[in-house]
């Protein structure tokens, strides 16, 4: 997962949150890589980001909310475990770091991932695939994502 927090939704953000995503994960080519419509992920610096790393660009269909779920129910959790508000842009970063890298990625359960943890699923795939499917199989487990979180300016409290 690749994640970004800003006090504004702008392409600066979910670029950095892409760029996390591709150096941390370093998926295969082809990789598909869904978004909604949303202004950010239209532009043309992200859609030549998406390009450059090889990944496969893919919208939600206009006026359908329930073709972007996962990523809808991914925030969904994100606020019920950790809450929603900080007190201020440094100590949110803090805390999703400590949600994602030290929690959520590899000590949460998933009932998807039958009640494994995804890093876990990763160690399992890596073991268990043939070599040349290796990182492929890894990389759809992980299912790279690129977060972009924004925080409102004023006070910088909220998760949104």
């Amino acid at each position: 997962v690749g994640w970004s927090v800003r006090n504004r939704l702008d392409e600066h953000l979910t670029l950095e949150a892409l760029r996390r995503a591709v150096e941390s994960r370093r998926p295969s080519a082809g990789l598909i890589h869904h978004t909604d419509r949303g202004a950010p992920y239209c532009g043309a610096q992200y859609q030549k980001a998406l390009s450059s790393a090889g990944l496969e660009p893919s919208m939600s269909r206009t006026g359908d909310c329930l073709d972007n779920a996962m990523a809808e129910s991914w925030v969904k959790t994100l606020k019920a475990e950790l809450g929603r508000e900080f007190a201020g842009q440094s100590l949110a970063q803090q805390k999703l770091f400590e949600y994602i890298e030290g929690f959520y990625n590899t000590r949460r359960l998933h009932s998807a991932l039958g009640y494994l943890s995804p890093a876990e699923v990763e160690r399992q795939a890596a073991r268990t695939a043939p070599g040349h499917l290796r990182g492929a199989v890894a990389t759809a487990a992980d299912a790279t994502t690129a977060t972009a979180i924004k925080l409102p300016a004023e006070k910088e409290k909220s998760l949104g």
